[in-house]
């Protein structure tokens, strides 16, 4: 779950247990002088997507009575309209309405360029199964991985069957190490303290030609990383924050120390 800060001009809390101010869909547009590039506010939902399971609150068993929710798990899409080139921050469990939200097509072969994985927790890359022969099969869809995420999407099932069958191409990329994506474009990986079991865990700052945002939808505790999160958002037009759990009575089903 992730709450948005816009730079002293804007505070936006977005989450399960909350009422949402922008929706699934809301699209942060460039400055009038250069609208080349764009972010799409996909999903703010924590990993286990709504409803949850398990859940009892009203909140979840008014989407289990209406039988669909357009909540979905936190993703952000980036689009740069000037190379026609978009691109997926996150592979979460709901990507294929998030690729169709993001892309108008939810075809991801011929119009996504590419995929920034976080890290290896359920919401932030099992929707890469989509991607394998027993649903679209797709063909070289480039994902952007960490060293970690790429032994470990390259050494264990069934993720290395993406790759086998040249369903994604890993692309490298590296803490603090700026990425180019086009000449108006470039994206720079950011290590972030979390349970890292199986992976490192990172956020991104997004660099446009005239604005920047941050995005880091997970971490454990703002006082374990080596950064200060209030300088950095200083920095920044647009932060995609945590913003999961106030009070130990959002889950009360289970121990959530």
């Amino acid at each position: 779950m992730i709450s948005v800060n816009r730079k002293t001009h804007l505070v936006l809390i977005l989450g399960v247990f909350i009422l949402s101010i922008l929706s699934c869909q809301t699209q942060i547009k460039p400055d009038s002088k250069n609208k080349d590039v764009s972010l799409k506010i996909l999903g703010t939902v924590q990993d286990g997507g709504m409803p949850h399971l398990g859940c009892s609150k009203k909140c979840c068993i008014n989407y289990y009575s209406q039988g669909f929710s357009k909540k979905r798990v936190v993703s952000l899409g980036i689009s740069n309209f000037k190379f026609n080139k978009h691109y997926l921050i996150e592979a979460s469990p709901d990507i294929n309405y998030q690729l169709k939200d993001l892309l108008e097509d939810n075809n991801p072969s011929k119009s996504l360029d590419g995929i920034f994985l976080t890290h290896a927790h359920m919401g932030h890359y099992s929707g890469l199964l989509n991607l394998g022969r027993e649903s679209f099969n797709s063909r070289s869809v480039p994902l952007f991985v960490m060293p970690k995420m790429h032994e470990f999407i390259s050494s264990n099932g069934p993720w290395d069957q993406l790759v086998k069958l040249k369903n994604v191409e890993l692309k490298n990329i590296y803490n603090q190490k700026e990425e180019a994506l086009e000449e108006n474009l470039s994206i720079i990986p950011l290590l972030v303290p979390h349970r890292d079991e199986y992976s490192e865990t990172v956020g991104y700052k997004i660099i446009g030609p005239n604005k920047t945002a941050l995005f880091i939808p997970d971490i454990d505790k703002w006082e374990k990383w080596q950064t200060s999160i209030l300088d950095l958002i200083k920095e920044v037009d647009y932060a995609f924050l945590d913003g999961t759990f106030y009070d130990s009575e959002e889950i009360n089903h289970r121990d959530i120390s």
